[in-house]
């Protein structure tokens, strides 16, 4: 993968850009006030996020879970000092359904945290996730 941003000339805002997709992200330090952006630790937080949701949504889908509803929350605490660097990650997952298994949202949280999802694989070498879940029944 090769990802590319472009200064925007305006302040510290950039464009950035991954491969050959036709897509865009705006990144912003958040020092310069109303520049729109993501800043760079919190698309960290989305990418984290991002990776581990589509793998736990596609185990329970594997697993013929009736998913209304999925939410992945990512919580982190950064250090007081420079380099900033995250001190410790709490990934939630919020399932929302009928009859949904615990066990199976366990697992699928286990296959992404092990094997499949890099970029939790890549965080926790450097600080120690911690994973939860609720799950919310519906009746219909």
């Amino acid at each position: 993968m090769d990802a590319t941003l472009t200064w925007k000339h305006n302040g510290l805002l950039l464009e950035g850009t991954a491969d050959d997709t036709n897509s865009t992200v705006a990144l912003a330090s958040g020092l310069d006030d109303g520049q729109p952006g993501f800043r760079p630790m919190e698309l960290m937080g989305i990418g984290l996020g991002g990776c581990t949701a589509m793998d736990v949504l596609s185990i329970l889908n594997k697993k013929r879970q009736d998913v209304r509803d999925f939410k992945v929350v990512v919580h982190t605490q950064s250090a007081e000092q420079h380099p900033h660097v995250w001190t410790t990650v709490h990934i939630e997952y919020i399932v929302t359904g009928k009859d949904i298994d615990p066990a199976a949202v366990e697992r699928a949280m286990q296959l992404s945290s092990e094997r499949y999802c890099p970029a939790q694989n890549m965080i926790d070498k450097a600080v120690d996730i911690e994973l939860s879940y609720t799950i919310h029944p519906v009746d219909d």
